[in-house]
């Protein structure tokens, strides 16, 4: 069998990779689309990375079976009616997958097709301990997503003037960069292969899971907070719905941040969140990718696993 993945967008999606690596396993074929018009006319399986899918190109393709996988709501500004939109126009597909309960019910679908629920997962390659300890260079580690660092610019303020080392994983826009650079604690590591991430993470002390507490944010997955753990970094964060529930569920003990505040206030907090026997990094073992993709009852659906 041969499963094509369409994903059309700028979003960085780690399960990709995932899922490329668990259908290979099993023994059939996968591949990824950047574009639409890659696609064969004989596709047999279309698993869309919504995504806006119309009507007209789903008809493109009408002996296909179409999968619509819903790993976030749309993003401000004008998130809701983003999803209005989603929801009036999206073509109909054979089944739905979602990161998780909140983001079904925000995007309001009907009920017409069978879903599941799929979680972020961690890549195995961050649960290998290295094969000599990698030197503590820093006492923070930021990964992922760069443009949320607007609504923290009073926290590195803070981090500057506390003299606290930072680096920072990813790539930084520019205008954000004119703001940050000034600041001599900070380094910035670029973008990283993510087979790199998981010896970027443990040069630091402290994983920081900075998220604005707004929608759609405050209720989805931190993938970089799931890669801190698996790292084996105590966590600082800010203070949201998703992660206080992630934390009572895995017995985990995090260290808090509030969301917005100013650097003074950030001064203050950060130091209580330097104090390590207060934190506990949970076990996220369970949560590696090919654990998790291998309870998927879609493979069943298309008729890849028996």
């Amino acid at each position: 069998m041969l499963i094509h993945f369409v994903h059309t967008g700028d979003a960085y999606l780690p399960e990709l990779q995932a899922y490329v690596a668990f259908v290979q396993s099993a023994g059939h074929q996968a591949q990824v689309h950047r574009h639409i018009n890659s696609l064969p006319g004989d596709a047999a399986v279309l698993w869309w990375m919504c995504g806006q899918v119309s009507r007209q190109l789903a008809q493109r393709h009408p002996a296909a079976f179409h999968i619509h996988e819903y790993a976030s709501t749309s993003v401000p500004p004008l998130a809701w009616l983003k999803d209005r939109v989603k929801r009036w126009h999206q073509a109909l597909p054979d089944y739905r997958i979602y990161q998780n309960e909140w983001v079904l019910q925000r995007l309001g679908f009907a009920v017409e097709v069978p879903y599941e629920f799929r979680d972020m997962g961690v890549a195995p390659e961050f649960f290998n301990p290295p094969l000599k300890p990698i030197e503590t260079e820093f006492d923070f580690v930021y990964l992922g997503e760069m443009r949320r660092l607007h609504h923290f610019l009073p926290l590195f303020e803070a981090l500057a003037q506390l003299g606290r080392s930072v680096l920072l994983v990813g790539q930084l826009p520019d205008d954000l960069q004119s703001r940050l650079q000034p600041h001599a604690n900070l380094s910035f590591a670029g973008y990283a292969p993510h087979h790199q991430v998981p010896a970027q993470l443990r040069r630091a002390r402290y994983g920081l899971n900075l998220v604005p507490d707004q929608l759609p944010y405050s209720q989805q997955t931190s993938t970089k907070l799931l890669e801190y753990c698996a790292a084996g970094l105590p966590v600082v964060s800010t203070d949201y719905a998703w992660v206080r529930q992630f934390e009572q569920r895995h017995g985990a003990r995090f260290a808090y941040l509030p969301c917005p505040a100013s650097a003074a206030t950030y001064r203050t907090a950060l130091g209580q969140a330097l104090e390590p026997q207060r934190l506990v990094v949970p076990d996220v073992r369970a949560l590696a990718w090919p654990l998790l993709l291998a309870q998927l009852q879609v493979w069943r659906q298309i008729g890849m696993l028996a």
